[in-house]
This record gives structure tokens, sequence and C-alpha cells, in this order.
């Protein structure tokens, strides 16, 4: 599985975040837009591919915070148990899996 991406670098994170409607609740540390999705934070490359298959009428999906044993957070430490949301235009959350 594989994305192309663009990266397009701001000192303006938060604006962006506002903008494409990320609940304050679920900020992390990365933002990105993903075929019409927004994604937040350290989001599995598979919940995205299934998000992509499904297209459950969500804004995106994400994961608050930087959970130790998510994607990019791999520190050798004891994993956390995480789960990632998918949130509405409201900013109502659920939980698409849990890992």
């Amino acid at each position: 599985m594989g994305f192309n991406v663009e990266v397009e670098e701001t000192n303006q994170l938060a604006m962006v975040r506002a903008e494409k409607g990320v609940p304050r609740q679920l900020e992390a540390c990365h933002t990105a837009e993903v075929d019409g999705y927004i994604i937040e934070g350290h989001v599995p490359a598979d919940a995205i591919a299934r998000l992509l298959t499904e297209r459950p009428d969500v804004v995106g999906l994400a994961v608050p915070g930087m959970p130790v044993g998510s994607p990019g957070m791999d520190t050798g430490g004891q994993p956390e148990p995480y789960d990632v949301l998918t949130f509405d235009a409201a900013g109502a959350t659920t939980v698409y899996e849990s890992h």
C-alpha cells in the first residue's frame, strides 16, 4: 500500500486544522488530506485504506496525542492502547478501530 505525498510546510497549522474542521480535542502533531478526508495524528495506513474503501460520511480520522506504538511512535517502550476515531462536521466522534 502506498500513497503519493505532497508536503506543504506551514507555521499556521492551527489555522489549517480549524479550516479543515479538526476538533481541538483531536489535534495531534500531523494533519493530512487524503481524497477529501482529513487525517489527524498517527493514523495507521490500513485505517486510511479502509476509510477510502468504505467512504463513510465523516470529515476524517484522528489519533489524538502521540500514543506509544502508533505508527511513527515505535520508541521501544510498552505500546499503549489507542483508538482511531472518526469525526464529523459537528465534532462528534466514534471509534473506528482500536489498537
